[in-house]
């Protein structure tokens, strides 16, 4: 068996916790939703799997999530990432990374973009949904700093 560290160690980069905020874009006349909190990534013992957890208020309501990423799998070239929130939703996407350290998350119907700072300090990422499996639209951005 392959060696979990050497596998995951492109997501190495977004252990540490992350302060979080951002705001969902308003498409369809409603109001944006501004998104404040935290985003917590550590290496569950034996390095095979990334807990992310999320701890944030969007407008008044609190939205935890933990999210159990990897390991990498070769067959896809893919992360698998599986994700359980507070009120009852259950999601898995996969994740992957390119050359330029851009990190693409793909599930059914959410999909992300996210890009960290050369210095590791920050990130950012873009949101978006479809309802339709096809047609994609932009669903919020966020911001996120590293804290010490």
């Amino acid at each position: 068996m392959m060696a979990p560290r050497s596998a995951n160690k492109p997501l190495d980069v977004l252990v540490g916790r992350w302060r979080s905020q951002g705001q969902t874009v308003t498409t369809t006349g409603e109001p944006s939703v501004r998104i404040v909190g935290s985003d917590t990534y550590e290496w569950l013992a034996g390095g095979f799997f990334l807990i992310h957890r999320v701890d944030v208020r969007m407008n008044d309501e609190v939205v935890e999530v933990i999210e159990m990423i990897g390991p990498y799998d070769p067959a896809t070239g893919t992360y698998p990432m599986r994700s359980f929130d507070n009120q009852g939703n259950f999601i898995t996407m996969h994740a992957t990374v390119d050359d330029h350290g851009v990190w693409t998350f793909t599930g059914d119907s959410e999909r992300a973009t996210l890009m960290i700072a050369e210095n590791g300090t920050t990130m950012s990422a873009k949101w978006e949904r479809t309802d339709d499996g096809s047609t994609w639209q932009h669903w919020m951005d966020m911001a996120f700093t590293r804290e010490p």
